[in-house]
């Protein structure tokens, strides 16, 4: 019961951060602008959802790994991510280009 409170918690965390990084920060969604932001090293953290094919979801770790990335695997899955993204459509990746105020650094 406590452990189900502790990440609920942490996901209305998360999915709070998400959407004021979607009001006031900037970022990317989708594999191929994620893999372009890593490998030019401007993404300054990679959020996958928890059901990305595996062999992509190696990718999107091994260039966010090569460009010392930060990688964050959320919780839910690609619906979930882009409901709190605050999108009418799947969001399986997302790249944080410029946190602004969201608290991240």
């Amino acid at each position: 019961m406590v452990a189900t409170k502790k990440i609920k918690k942490s996901l209305e965390s998360v999915n709070s951060r998400l959407q004021l990084l979607m009001k006031s920060g900037k970022y990317v969604l989708g594999y191929k602008q994620t893999l372009k932001m890593s490998s030019q090293g401007e993404a300054k953290l990679v959020v996958l959802a928890n059901n990305c094919p595996v062999l992509r979801n190696s990718d999107r770790e091994y260039y966010a790994m090569l460009a010392k990335t930060g990688v964050h695997h959320y919780s839910g899955n690609n619906v979930e991510l882009g409901t709190a993204c605050g999108k009418y459509y799947r969001v399986r990746t997302l790249a944080v280009t410029d946190p602004e105020q969201t608290g991240e650094k």
